[in-house]
């Protein structure tokens, strides 16, 4: 279906607000609660419509209609409830509000537990038993009113409802259901735009932006066996590695991501030899079963240009890219002479380069320089596979932001995991073998259903696995049929 049609098909489809809700959408507009453009989610995926319900707390008589509205809702829907939980924070005003309207008793989840006091995360007077309402400004995946859902049944509270603002209509509602919590929207996208576009507010033309964009960006996380009971959950890939191909923003992303799909294999051989025959001999043997060859070329006995050349006339025959593992860590101007000039020359021969972030955005640029203009790419390792590494929390946060800011040139991550949802972002993990263990100098080795599968990363990197193998070509090949086969199960 194309986007006018699909477009066209929403808003025949979408349900037509009342006056007073109507009048609190048009408030929500004006006041810059509900934007369009081309904003940069959480996720680091580019949206073209925004949400921002903070602001409501500056707009008293608006935020008493939403509360009244939501509690309006739940009541002619038949929610019987003893107590109210706002999920933090935004949604915690508008609990407040509704719980001195209506004089219901509210309790309170914290992010955080305190080490001091009473170390609760759920503060507030209740008895095991009550069932308690949700209270949410915005649900996309539901994982937020999930996170709050937990933590209160822990403590003897029933949760069955959950009553929301705005339903961004991804996922979420279906995502909550199948948790047996009945979701109940004030708002959902598709009819803020029947409103909007009636009201000229919007037109057709982003109206079938909005609607591409949701189409193509679903939630989707199913309950499993283990997930029950361990807690956790695990979310569906939302789009195949073809689809992706026109996401990409690099012209090697893009190349890596086609390669890919048409050879069905999302297998990078790391090529940690240094000798230049017995690496050459073996990546004869993986190249028909690999989409990347990953080099240490500064481990290589011997090399230059002429064996960079032979790499790449291996590249060009079956099909793969080159990744030199040059793990740059310093300031850009030095950076710049160290990928262009020297010996080793990567931007001459290899496709991407990684780098760390921890020199800042310098680095990024001093890459670029070069880089950009041959058309290669960047990946930034926000996380490492060893133990006891360093790249972990607001480290690997702030990778996630330096590659959103760098997108036509950063192409992905060296990661454990997926860490965003821009379909652009290529995540590619180390340490990868068939069977789960550690060699005895920190290294842990992962599986491809637990890479692919379960932590969504699109490319595992494996080295010894192959290399060492007896067969190396056989080896490479039950890894990508193992890795292949993780990835079909995970869409």
């Amino acid at each position: 279906m194309s986007d006018t049609k699909a477009a066209e098909e929403c808003i025949r489809n979408a349900e037509t607000l009342d006056a007073e809700t109507d009048k609190i959408l048009l408030e929500l507009f004006d006041i810059g609660a509900v934007k369009f453009g081309n904003f940069t989610l959480k996720s680091g995926v580019q949206s073209p419509i925004y949400i921002d319900l903070r602001v409501i707390v500056s707009f008293p008589e608006l935020l008493k209609s939403i509360a009244e509205k939501m509690y309006a809702l739940v009541t002619k829907n038949g929610v019987k409830f003893d107590n109210i939980c706002g999920v933090p924070y935004t949604a915690l005003p508008v609990a407040t509000v509704m719980s001195l309207l209506h004089k219901k008793p509210m309790v309170m989840r914290r992010k955080e537990v305190k080490k001091y006091g009473t170390k609760k995360i759920i503060e507030g007077i209740f008895k095991s038993g009550e069932t308690c309402l949700i209270i949410e400004d915005l649900i996309t995946s539901g994982m937020s009113v999930m996170e709050t859902t937990g933590p209160l049944n822990d403590v003897g509270l029933k949760t069955t409802d959950v009553v929301v603002l705005v339903d961004r209509e991804q996922g979420g509602a279906q995502n909550l259901k199948m948790r047996g919590i009945t979701p109940h929207a004030v708002l959902k996208i598709s009819s803020m735009l029947k409103c909007l576009l009636k009201h000229k507010r919007v037109d057709m033309e982003l109206v079938e932006r909005v609607v591409s964009f949701l189409q193509a960006n679903q939630v989707v996380i199913k309950p499993e066996a283990e997930e029950k009971k361990s807690g956790k959950q695990t979310t569906k890939r939302g789009l195949s590695y073809a689809v992706r191909v026109d996401k990409c923003r690099n012209p090697a992303a893009r190349k890596l991501m086609k390669i890919m799909a048409e050879k069905k294999t999302n297998l990078c051989f790391s090529a940690d030899i240094s000798d230049k025959k017995r690496l050459l001999e073996v990546v004869e043997a993986v190249g028909p079963h690999i989409c990347m060859l990953k080099t240490h070329i500064d481990t290589l006995e011997g090399f230059d240009m002429d064996f960079a050349k032979k790499l790449r006339e291996l590249a060009d025959k079956y099909n793969f890219i080159i990744f030199e593992d040059r793990k740059y860590a310093d300031i850009g101007n030095t950076v710049v002479l160290q990928y262009s000039k020297g010996i080793h020359r990567p931007v001459e021969w290899a496709d991407i380069v990684n780098c760390h972030p921890l020199p800042g955005p310098g680095i990024v640029e001093g890459l670029k320089k070069d880089g950009g203009p041959a058309g290669r790419g960047l990946v930034l390792i926000a996380e490492m596979s060893s133990k006891g590494n360093l790249a972990t929390g607001a480290y690997t946060d702030a990778s996630v932001k330096m590659a959103t800011d760098y997108p036509d040139f950063v192409m992905g991550f060296i990661s454990m995991r997926k860490l965003c949802d821009d379909p652009g972002m290529i995540h590619m993990t180390p340490g990868v073998k068939l069977v789960s263990g550690t060699d005895g100098l920190g290294q842990q080795y992962r599986t491809p259903d637990l890479v692919l599968g379960e932590k969504l990363s699109d490319v595992i990197i494996v080295g010894r696995g192959i290399y060492k193998a007896e067969n190396p070509g056989e080896s490479a090949l039950a890894y990508k049929k193992a890795g292949w086969n993780a990835y079909e199960k995970s869409l």
